[in-house]
């Protein structure tokens, strides 16, 4: 491969999940944009993602998005650039106001009827709180509304769900170790997958080592800080260390993080709906980081991003953000 891709020869490296035996390309297309756009521009931003090679698509009952999901992967079949559904590998999300042991299977159907598919490669529980039952809007949380999760039913009913073959795997997201040890002590299937904030500035050192070695594979989000959310930042782009390696190897920045974050071992999910990005965001398969700039990445100074703010209640279950993450900050 000459670092262009070619949806035609080119495949992105997969990992198979232990507690499933399934196989999950290591890079996924994510779907949250906020401030949202119109769904006509997701699913053109899909189609073109499958026909560059892209087949693991992220999305979430939450993110508004699993409808455009859903029309542009029948738009794909109709094209010709997959045969079937069975091609591709989809992610969605289960959200705090449905996280209730009797809701978990209602939404899951929901989201797949959204997303018009027979099953899901992968549901996650969003974050580990949740909220009172009923209708969400994008991304909005009432803190008065803040419960604490019964991970006992919610669990179980996450198993029920693969059990009954609507998913084929199932995972967490945005849990500490704490909380993962909470959900490995009373699953029948442990989480496949744990999705977190990782990047050069929040590198999850210690979390990626419990997970490690409890057969749980981490995936990024926010590889580059989320600029322009209410929660990110442009730091990671201005870091001189990046900037620096992306000159001496003649990448962007972009790359230099997704080469590191593949070559820590972790699946990462990448957002932009530009063309020109979409493509460099594949073309970190065949090159290589040095030891230094993997050292100099390593060193830089880590501050998590994304606190979950939202969460925190004076009456709830998370009175600090330090609670919420169990003192992993």
């Amino acid at each position: 491969m000459d670092g262009s891709v070619e949806a035609s020869c080119f495949r992105i490296p997969e990992h198979v999940l232990s507690s499933s035996g399934q196989k999950m390309p290591v890079l996924g297309f994510g779907t949250a944009v906020d401030p949202p756009v119109a769904p006509q521009v997701i699913k053109q931003a899909i189609v073109q993602a499958i026909e560059l090679g892209y087949r693991h698509f992220d999305t979430a009952s939450v993110y508004g998005t699993e409808q455009p999901v859903g029309e542009a992967i029948i738009e794909a079949i109709s094209l010709g650039l997959i045969k079937s559904r069975d091609e591709l590998f989809i992610t969605s999300k289960l959200w705090c106001n449905d996280a209730h042991g009797e809701l978990v299977l209602p939404a899951l159907r929901r989201s797949l009827q959204n997303l018009k598919l027979e099953y899901l490669d992968l549901y996650l529980i969003h974050w580990p709180v949740s909220l009172k039952q009923g209708n969400f809007e994008f991304l909005v949380v009432n803190k008065e509304d803040v419960l604490p999760m019964d991970f006992g039913s919610v669990w179980s009913a996450m198993e029920d769900c693969q059990r009954l073959g609507l998913t084929k795997s199932i995972g967490v997201s945005n849990f500490s170790c704490k909380k993962l040890t909470d959900i490995l002590a009373l699953a029948k299937i442990p989480p496949a997958v744990n999705q977190v904030e990782l990047n050069p500035t929040w590198n999850q050192k210690k979390l990626r080592e419990f997970c490690n070695a409890n057969g749980i594979f981490v995936t990024a989000y926010s590889l580059l800080g989320a600029s322009g959310t209410a929660w990110g930042s442009n730091r990671i782009m201005e870091y001189d260390v990046l900037k620096e390696i992306a000159e001496a190897k003649g990448k962007t920045v972009a790359q230099i993080c997704g080469r590191w974050a593949y070559e820590l071992g972790v699946g990462m999910v990448v957002k932009s709906f530009n063309g020109e990005r979409m493509k460099q965001n594949l073309e970190i398969f065949n090159w290589s980081l040095t030891e230094d700039e993997v050292k100099k990445i390593n060193d830089i100074p880590q501050r998590r991003h994304h606190r979950g703010e939202e969460f925190i209640t004076k009456d709830g279950p998370f009175k600090a953000v330090e609670e919420l993450w169990d003192g992993e900050m």
